[in-house]
């Protein structure tokens, strides 16, 4: 059978690894196939990423040069915007990105290309893997039918399809591609079966699901928990604000039970490649079935306008001290959209330093992570001097809290401050003048 030789293969690690879409996900995925000892080829359309690679060297902060290097001298990576070599290539995981549109739907341009791209080349014994985030029903009703447009070749008999999403959260030590659980689940169950024996060489941990839908579902439900969660602490942080009650004391209270509460806490706005996207892919996908996602359409109505409620919270300290907005300088510390790394996908600080600067304010930035900002309307280069950024500002907004900050050294040098990540917390008050969210 195909399933059994495939199978066999993939334990012998003779079987040919490709990884499509060498980013966030695809690359750190690539390094852990060749961890387990798989000939991995990487395929990008990017050739200035395909040429880095190649060269042993990463632009991505969680993969190292050495890493790299290591699999790429030892002849089992290496990276390539051609897709014939698929030929010879026995299981492919697809990890493209998946943004939004403008009007909330998703696009799906990039699933759809390398689901084409693969076609040409889709052959027997050949397991794919979709891991890109997406809608329930993606595996089975749009990639399917791309890869067998132009084939007589069975899913499930000859070609095996399945869906895992990716759990990566980039900038942690912790949890890794190797010891995250992974979920998976395939359009039949053999699909899930030889998925499974792929994964399995590779992956500390595999937990298999009946259906790709499930697959599919589940990592909407995670990112989606968290959205909503969020959300509600976002809300709680101005219902604190007209209450003159301190939001992260009451977290911090609240965060004592040891049962029955989990922490969340509240920030300028969503950002990344996940929580801000995700639930709207199920949101979208629900009202093609004439149903409304409320939860989900209100977390994010809430979670959006975060970074205008920033704003203007900054334009009220400012006039506490009689001073302002317009013309004012004011120091963005931190632009990527979670501390200690260098994404900026989706960040909550693009779009603050864009509102500051429609409304008249002199918008400079610091971030030891992030050099330059060239993004739509925005180019900007991170202060190099920061002492003297902090102290020739009238406000400093801190947007991300990153640790590398000595934020003790941030209170004695600037004038104001608006702590939108409680990053003062533990800085002596005396006559500091901190805002916080």
């Amino acid at each position: 059978m195909v399933k059994d030789e495939l199978i066999q293969e993939i334990q012998r690690k003779h079987a040919n690894i490709a990884v499509i879409g060498l980013g966030y996900v695809g690359l750190p995925l690539a390094i852990t196939f060749a961890n387990a000892g798989f000939n991995v080829t990487g395929i990008d359309p990017n050739e200035e990423k395909v040429e880095m690679i190649n060269r042993s060297e990463s632009y991505i902060s969680d993969i190292t040069n050495a890493q790299l290097r290591k699999h790429i001298d030892a002849g089992r990576l290496r990276a390539t915007s051609d897709y014939a070599v698929l030929n010879d290539i026995d299981a492919v995981s697809i990890c493209v990105p998946t943004p939004l549109r403008k009007t909330g739907d998703p696009d799906m341009s990039f699933i759809a290309m390398a689901s084409e791209d693969i076609a040409p080349y889709l052959h027997r014994s050949m397991v794919i893997v979709l891991e890109s985030s997406t809608y329930p029903g993606t595996t089975r009703e749009f990639v399917l039918p791309k890869l067998t447009a132009h084939t007589d070749l069975q899913v499930g008999e000859d070609f095996f399809l399945a869906f895992s999403p990716e759990r990566v959260d980039p900038g942690r030590k912790d949890y890794t591609t190797y010891n995250t659980p992974k979920v998976l689940g395939g359009i039949t169950p053999d699909c899930t079966e030889v998925a499974r024996a792929w994964y399995e060489q590779a992956l500390e941990t595999v937990v298999t699901v009946s259906t790709a839908e499930v697959a599919e579902m589940a990592k909407l439900l995670e990112n989606t928990f968290r959205m909503i969660n969020i959300s509600m602490v976002n809300e709680l942080a101005q219902m604190c604000d007209r209450l003159n009650v301190d939001v992260w004391e009451v977290i911090d209270a609240a965060a004592t039970k040891p049962f029955g509460f989990m922490k969340f806490t509240p920030g300028p706005g969503l950002g990344g490649h996940c929580i801000p996207i995700d639930p709207l892919y199920l949101s979208w996908k629900m009202k093609t079935l004439n149903y409304t996602a409320r939860f989900i359409e209100l977390a994010s109505e809430i979670n959006t306008s975060m970074p205008r409620y920033v704003v203007s919270r900054i334009q009220d300290a400012l006039n506490r001290y009689k001073k302002p907005l317009n013309g004012s300088k004011v120091l963005i510390l931190g632009v990527a959209y979670k501390p200690n790394i260098n994404d900026m996908r989706e960040s909550p600080a693009l779009d603050i330093i864009h509102l500051l600067q429609e409304k008249g304010a002199i918008v400079t930035y610091h971030d030891p992570y992030v050099p330059e900002i060239d993004h739509e309307n925005i180019h900007m280069s991170s202060e190099k001097d920061l002492h003297a950024s902090l102290e020739d500002a009238d406000l400093v907004a801190i947007i991300t809290d990153h640790q590398k900050y000595d934020y003790n050294m941030i209170g004695e040098k600037s004038s104001l401050i608006f702590d939108a990540r409680n990053a003062m917390k533990d800085v002596p008050k005396s006559s500091l003048k901190v805002i916080k969210l």
